[in-house]
């Protein structure tokens, strides 16, 4: 609903945008008319005919992005072309004259046959929506780039008459107000040209900046919170419900949760009538065919893939982003898949959606593919464009493809390892394949790709960002986007967390300003991990650890040492404890010796 709210907002303020210039001859030539049987049909006409009008360009568009890399360089080439009409007024005139050449025959030719009728109204305010389309405007370009990226569809139109009817609602009251609005109108057009300019300015620099590839590079790493926040509302309303993410576990199992913190599942969510067990074969269902994996902004250890190209091959898609705790335990069972049933047909595909901003680096996903040992293709799915065509909601989620492009079972969060492989197995086997390798999956995990205990997890994950905080303890809560000097509070309660030092707190992280800041956390788990980075400048950050006070000599994690200092030099997961007895409640500290560190989110294991 926000979505509709927006673009009928954006449609009322086209009337202080130059681009209403060409629209306002055939609105007010009828103002001296009745506005129930002249103005009002003309704009209803001219409503619709931009609507339908638009909607065949968004569908035009999505078959660009389709085209892969040719249809990248055209979306550039069109960019470019709009930011240049913007800033060159002549340019804009000559690319429009075609449009309002057709628009005044079509206006002639009403007015002719039936004079100034109800029918010939709203003809002539169609005619004024095929004129007005091709310059509606930024607001335009972000709903089409929106139906581009997902898919032209109902929704889509029902967006473009939003914006058609608020454009259609500022010229209504124009008509009815009559000669002083229209002045004060004009007197916004002279501003509206500079207006006009900067966004054209912009524009070219955005189609700059993707054509050097700073897109997917340098303005990843300076993203900031109000970009992630618009990119979380922009993909929650192209794509409702399909942010959801299983953090590890809290007490009394790990149970899914969703953004929101709704709980969803058990340790697993599987999907298929009948589920086979290590023992059995029972019959897979088809879920539907493999939807495509176009959209990846790259691929790593191998070229572009298609559904297309996957035929005839067995397939398992992994869902998972590499600061994910419950994705890097469920990767060592993906690699062994995959170095297991490769020469039997099994082809497994990575999709690294990110969570947090910097995991949209491609020199992070880069760095953590080769660390963790990942051989197979990975998709880069920065934009989430294969995450909604799978309509997928978790990390880590598998989808198992058979030979014929058929999903056949799909598995989201950790375990049934056992389950999954025998799925494997059998989809192998229903292709042909009889000399499958026998013998029992051997996984040798370690540091934070060791299972969970879950049994004996108390603590859920945690993050730092003020977006999803929660149990946070210091005096006078969290404070947004602003420096701030924290206390630690009084005695923590289990899974209650403190700050203590000079720290700034973002929608997606806290900010370390001046050296000596920390963190405390009240926690029940066998292992403590804290996402964490750098600041801008990459520069490696110092730290200490401290278990109830103390260094946590055997308990140490694999990043630290025994006395419990490590080192930030990359944003990533760390794992800071690893203790023998998880049973009961410990304090878990950190303190930075240096400024500029960022802080994510705990997960427990």
């Amino acid at each position: 609903m926000l979505l509709f709210v927006l673009a009928y907002l954006g449609g009322v303020l086209t009337i202080l945008s130059p681009c209403i210039l060409p629209v306002l001859p055939f609105v007010f030539a009828r103002a001296d008319r009745s506005f129930a049987r002249s103005g009002l049909p003309l704009l209803a006409g001219m409503a619709l005919a931009f609507a339908a009008f638009a909607t065949l360009a968004a569908v035009g568009g999505g078959w660009a992005v389709k085209a892969s890399s040719y249809g990248r360089w055209l979306a550039l080439a069109l960019m470019a072309l709009f930011g240049l009409a913007l800033l060159l007024p002549g340019l804009a005139d000559r690319l429009a004259r075609p449009f309002v050449a057709a628009g005044n025959r079509v206006a002639s030719a009403a007015d002719g046959a039936g004079g100034p009728s109800v029918l010939s109204s709203f003809v002539l305010g169609a005619a004024t929506g095929l004129l007005w389309a091709p310059c509606a405007g930024p607001i335009l370009g972000l709903v089409l780039t929106g139906a581009a990226l997902q898919g032209a569809s109902a929704h889509t139109t029902l967006l473009l008459l939003a914006y058609g009817a608020g454009a259609a609602t500022s010229l209504a009251l124009a008509l009815l107000a009559g000669g002083r609005l229209l002045a004060g109108m004009k007197r916004g057009l002279g501003a509206g040209v500079w207006v006009r300019r900067a966004l054209g300015a912009a524009v070219l620099a955005g189609t700059g900046a993707i054509l050097m590839g700073w897109d997917t590079g340098v303005l990843a790493r300076l993203s900031a919170p109000g970009t992630t926040r618009l990119e979380d509302a922009l993909i929650g309303g192209l794509a409702p419900g399909q942010a959801m993410r299983p953090p590890d576990a809290p007490a009394g199992g790990p149970a899914m949760m969703s953004r929101s913190g709704a709980p969803a599942a058990g340790p697993a969510m599987m999907s298929g009538a009948d589920v086979p067990g290590p023992g059995g074969a029972a019959a897979l269902p088809v879920v539907g065919p493999m939807p495509p994996l176009d959209g990846a902004v790259q691929w790593l250890n191998s070229p572009p893939l298609s559904a297309q190209d996957l035929r005839g091959k067995v397939v398992l898609v992994d869902f998972w982003t590499y600061s994910c705790i419950n994705c890097l335990r469920a990767l060592p069972y993906v690699r062994a898949w995959a170095e297991k049933y490769r020469d039997q047909g099994l082809v497994v595909i990575g999709v690294h959606t990110p969570e947090f901003a910097f995991e949209k680096d491609l020199g992070n996903v880069g760095k953590a593919v080769r660390d963790l040992g990942i051989d197979y293709p990975v998709a880069v799915d920065n934009d989430y464009a294969i995450w909604r065509a799978f309509s997928n909601r978790y990390w880590p989620a598998h989808y198992f493809v058979d030979a014929q492009g058929r999903v056949r079972y799909r598995h989201f969060g950790e375990g049934e390892y056992d389950v999954s492989e025998n799925v494997i197995r059998q989809l192998l086997a229903e292709a042909g394949r009889r000399d499958l390798p026998g013998g029992p999956l051997r996984v040798e995990a370690r540091g934070a790709q060791m299972p969970s205990d879950f049994a004996r997890v108390g603590s859920p994950e945690t993050y730092l960002g003020y977006r999803r905080a929660e149990r946070f303890a210091s005096p006078g809560g969290l404070a947004r986007d602003a420096a701030r000097a924290y206390a630690p509070g009084p005695r923590l309660a289990l899974n209650e967390w403190t700050l203590a030092g000079d720290w700034t707190v973002t929608g997606e992280y806290a900010r370390l300003e001046r050296a000596g800041g920390r963190i405390a956390y009240r926690f029940r788990a066998r292992d403590v991990h804290l996402v964490l980075g750098p600041g801008p400048d990459g520069r490696p950050l110092r730290f200490r650890v401290r278990v109830d006070g103390a260094p946590p000599g055997t308990d140490h994690g694999s990043d630290i040492d025994a006395d419990g200092l490590g080192t930030v030099d990359g944003q990533r997961l760390y794992q800071l404890v690893r203790q023998a007895d998880p049973m009961r409640e410990r304090t878990f500290e950190i303190e930075f010796l240096e400024p500029g560190a960022q802080a994510y989110a705990f997960t427990f294991g």
